[in-house]
Parts: structure tokens; sequence; C-alpha cells
């Protein structure tokens, strides 16, 4: 199987190329290299006999339409995908993940092929106050981030309906692991927790949300890959619900950092209270989560104790203008 994987150099692409190489595939990772995207996340593959690197934009239809020949699916990953940073310009946003998709769509068709997996995110349903989000439920996106990955969804619906193209669409809950860029939350106050700054807690913390570790997320994409109906959606969820307060205090303790670190601050605008995906639709095909969610925060917490190397180089330069941009005022 050859593939075509956007967004590969990403936190979560750069899982799913490593498990697409064990199991055989040919990997074609077309990545735009913006500030998530980080060629050290791929390094450890990069002279695989069976991996091949474009630089490229997915809204590029010449790039996008050379990288897409001979591929026998397409996995898309690529997307700008930070709420804050959406609140702050959305129009990135709209570009990559509206646009982006559309043309990658276009390629996709054009050139044949089999299979096209939209990687999507739990947040295009909105805040959901008791039970748990089902795949027929109604998307209303809170931020322009959710809006704008809503509106990439929609465009695979709509080229399945009006074109017939053969694609699902996955939609994960919040994920972290090693090689996640530290402007998400677990990173993020594990690499302040370690630098002795500051933790910011958005209001009052209790926000929930559904954790998942980053390999059960590429597993779960693995699977409607593979076993997934065409034209249908698949919630990708960890079944561990917390507040973002108690991951915070969590971070504490696995970091060892002085607890008064932590420091709230004022929320961010559309701020959703609580995210709940139902995954028995893509538990029906076989996925499960496999990684325990205290062993897994505990194993992510060490690789980034022991990776400076790979995250101190992020944290100057662009970063900290945008840290100061989001955090300072609050």
């Amino acid at each position: 199987m050859r593939m075509l994987v956007t967004g590969g150099c990403g936190f979560i692409g750069s899982a799913f190329v490593r498990i697409a190489l064990e199991r055989g595939a040919e990997v074609v990772n077309l990545d735009k290299l913006t500030y998530a995207g980080n060629p050290a996340n791929v390094a450890d593959v990069a002279g695989h006999p069976r991996y091949a690197f474009v630089h490229g934009d997915i809204a590029d239809a010449e790039v996008v339409a050379e990288a897409v020949a001979g591929c026998d699916v397409v996995v898309n990953f690529a997307a700008e995908s930070h709420v804050d940073r959406s609140i702050l310009d959305p129009r990135e946003f709209i570009r990559t993940d509206v646009e982006g998709t559309a043309t990658l769509l276009a390629a996709a068709r054009a050139a044949g092929v089999g299979r096209f997996v939209q990687v999507s995110t739990d947040e295009v349903y909105g805040s959901i106050r008791s039970g748990s989000f089902r795949e027929t439920d109604p998307l209303r996106p809170s931020s322009p981030y959710s809006a704008s990955k809503a509106g990439g969804d929609l465009q695979v619906v709509a080229w399945h309906q009006t074109y017939g193209v053969d694609a699902v669409i996955t939609r994960g809950s919040n994920t972290f692991g090693p090689r996640q860029y530290p402007e998400k939350l677990i990173p993020l106050f594990v690499t302040n927790a370690f630098d002795g700054q500051e933790l910011p807690v958005y209001g009052d913390g209790m926000q929930v949300r559904d954790w998942i570790f980053v390999d059960d997320h590429c597993e779960g994409i693995w699977t409607a890959m593979q076993l997934g109906v065409a034209g249908e959606v698949y919630n990708v969820g960890g079944g561990h619900e917390m507040p973002n307060i108690a991951i915070t205090r969590r971070v504490v303790e696995l970091t060892g950092c002085d607890p008064a670190l932590v420091r709230h601050v004022t929320d961010r605008p559309g701020h959703d209270r609580r995210y709940s995906l139902d995954t028995a639709k893509l538990r029906s095909l076989g996925w499960a989560p496999a990684h325990d969610f205290g062993d897994a925060l505990r194993e992510t917490v060490e690789w980034y104790r022991e990776r400076r190397d790979w995250w101190e180089p992020i944290k100057s330069g662009d970063y900290r203008a945008y840290y100061e941009a989001q955090y300072g005022g609050r």
C-alpha cells in the first residue's frame, strides 16, 4: 500500500507515519513545515527505503497532484489546529482546513485514490453537558478552529455524496504523548513546570476533556481506514474524562514542580465546557484504547524530561512572541 500522509511531521501525523512504515506501507509525507511541523519528529525514519518527504502546502493544487500520484490512500492530518491561535487570527485556518481539504479531495479523485481519510476533532460537535456525542449529532463548532475543521469535514461529506469519493472521517478527542508542540495543555504545562514557569489555567479549570494517548488515536485512525464504511464518521476517544485542573495537578505531581506555579488566568472566549465521545461505532470494528491513562501520562512526562533537546529550541523566538501575546495580558 502506498499512502499520502499530509502533516506527517506534526504530532499525531508523525506517530501515524511510524505505524504505517512498521506495517509495510510506502509513505509519502507532504508537510508545509509550519511552526508545528517539525522534521525532528520523523528524523528516525528519514532514511527509510519506503519513506519520502515532500515539502508543500495542501492548498497548492500542483504540489498535491504530484504527491498523490500513484497513492492508494490519502490520510489528511494537515491542519492549523490550535484554538487559541485561531482566535488571534482565523484566516490561515480557513485556507488550510477548508480550502486545503477541498484541494486534496480534488486531487485524490483525479488520481483514482482508493480511500480518503479525514482526521478531524471532537471539537466540531461543540460542548455537551451530559452524555456523549455520537457521529450522527449535529455540528456546533464554538471557535474559528473547530469551525474550519467542521468545514473540512463537510467538504469530505460533499465529495462523497456528489462524486462518489470513498472517504471516511475520524473525530478524535484530546490527544497527548511525546513530540506534541508545547502550546497544548499537557506539553505546555510539563515544559513550563520543568523550567519553573507558571502554569496558566483558563478560568476555574473545570473544563472537561476526554484524553487519549497518541498511539491509541493512530490505531483508531488505522482501523477506520481499513474497515470503515465509505461515507461514515468514526469517533476516536480515550474514554478518560478529566477536568483541566485535575490534569494540572497530575502534572505538578509528576514533574515535582512547586504547586504555587499554578495560576488561574482569564478564560478564553467561547471555551467549550465539556467534550465526550461515544466510541461504540469504532469499537464495533475491533478497536479499543490499549494504554492506561496514568501510565501514558507518566511516560509522556518522562519523555519531555529527557528530551530537552527537542523542546527547548522550540520555546524561543516566534514561540515566545506568541506566548506573551496569548498569556501576558491575562
